[in-house]
């Protein structure tokens, strides 16, 4: 069966073709800067790329342009749209009602159109995929993949905020969690890698990139993470605050900060950009810090400390912890950061190898010492295989629909 797997965002339209069950990539690729003057395609296969400037003006002549794009004769790999059987959605957003990935419905369409209101710069553009894709194949068999799923069985002692009820009552203000295909995917494969089932591993894992959270996986469950009711909370990040004072912005308003500003502020202008002054990319600040920019360096501090943190309070609700896995643009890529944040949590049996570290370049690598008692593993998130398996599965209905 062939797999189309769509990331559907306000800017970009991100695809894969796979044949399924052998996970075999056919063609990928992506149309970036919807909407504006030079919108480009990017579209890859048989180890060829081609590019070229195109005109879109939002995510359905985008998915448009990516199902021409499929059939071309000079560059596409299938006949006909037809000879797709599939398609698996990635939507961020599924509030308490999904608890795994879903085949596409009215009810669903209804669902993900109610909680953008949680996530209103994911949820409508998903939605614009799946509607896209039901304009032009309306038979067609489309899966939506929740990043918030995974998270479903976050505790409620975990997910409640210290607010009155009432509020979790009428606006389900509760801690969600994000980049649950990315989490569920790693631990996964650290579980495949230690020679366990997928519920037989406690594990915390580090979602690192220009967007972060921190996972705690019990027994292969997600029982607690960084992000919350939004992907602010947790760990600084490239512009994001992280965990903060909320009396911060009370302070703020007295000063004459308006709620766009603030917005703007936590979102925008904070992070590893807002401590810095410099960049928000974590390349920029290792070169600068080098170099001997004090406030690259204390952003780069700050940042390791918060990871260190979540990782000890994430081992003690775990215990007895057996991985610590690494993922994402910088998980994956920055060892000094690895290090730095490995460094001094020996107590909670987590102890680095230096040179496997230094030399992690490969998408699934033990970097942890031999007596370490704690797995350290980098492993290269793919959620777009993890959708893929998901939507190959329930078109073909090997598990049920999760949904509560």
């Amino acid at each position: 069966m062939k797999v189309l797997v769509i990331n559907a965002g306000s800017s970009s339209v991100k695809y894969y073709l796979y044949r399924m069950p052998e996970a075999e990539v056919l063609a990928k690729g992506a149309v970036e800067r919807i909407g504006e003057a030079e919108a480009q395609l990017t579209h890859s296969t048989n180890g060829q790329t081609h590019t070229s400037q195109v005109t879109v003006s939002d995510v359905n002549d985008a998915l448009g342009l990516v199902f021409d794009t499929l059939v071309r004769e000079d560059i596409g790999v299938i006949e006909d749209i037809s000879e797709i059987g599939a398609v698996g959605h990635r939507v961020v957003h599924g509030g308490e009602e999904f608890t795994g990935s879903v085949i596409v419905d009215e009810q669903v369409i209804a669902s993900i159109e109610k909680y953008a209101d949680l996530a209103p710069l994911h949820n409508p553009p998903n939605l614009a995929g799946i509607l896209a894709v039901q304009r032009r194949l309306a038979d067609m068999t489309q899966i939506a993949c929740f990043d918030t799923a995974f998270h479903a069985t976050i505790p409620e002692v975990a997910y409640m905020y210290g607010l009155p009820y009432e509020l979790y009552q009428k606006y389900r203000i509760r801690r969600y969690g994000f980049h649950g295909i990315s989490h569920r995917y790693i631990a996964r494969r650290a579980a495949a890698l230690m020679g366990r089932g997928k519920y037989e591993i406690n594990a915390v894992t580090c979602h690192l990139g220009n967007g972060c959270s921190i996972t705690a996986v019990k027994e292969g469950r997600s029982v607690d993470t960084s992000m919350g009711f939004t992907p602010l909370e947790g760990v600084p990040m490239g512009t994001r605050s992280g965990d903060l004072d909320p009396a911060i912005l009370f302070y703020l308003v007295d000063k004459g900060y308006t709620a766009h500003k603030l917005k703007m502020l936590c979102n925008k202008e904070s992070g590893l950009l807002g401590i810095s002054g410099l960049s928000n990319d974590i390349r920029s600040l290792l070169q600068l810090a080098d170099e001997g920019h004090k406030r690259a360096q204390l952003a780069i501090d700050v940042f390791c400390y918060r990871i260190r943190k979540y990782i000890g309070a994430y081992a003690a609700v775990l215990e007895p912890l057996d991985a610590v896995v690494f993922t994402g643009g910088i998980g994956e890529n920055a060892a000094c950061l690895r290090k730095q944040i490995c460094t001094g949590m020996s107590q909670i049996g987590v102890r680095l190898e230096p040179a496997a570290n230094q030399a992690a370049l490969a998408a699934e690598t033990l970097i942890s010492a031999a007596d370490s008692p704690v797995k350290i593993f980098v492993i290269a998130t793919n959620e777009q295989l993890a959708i893929a398996n998901d939507t190959y599965e329930l078109a073909n209905h090997r598990h049920p629909i999760a949904v509560k």
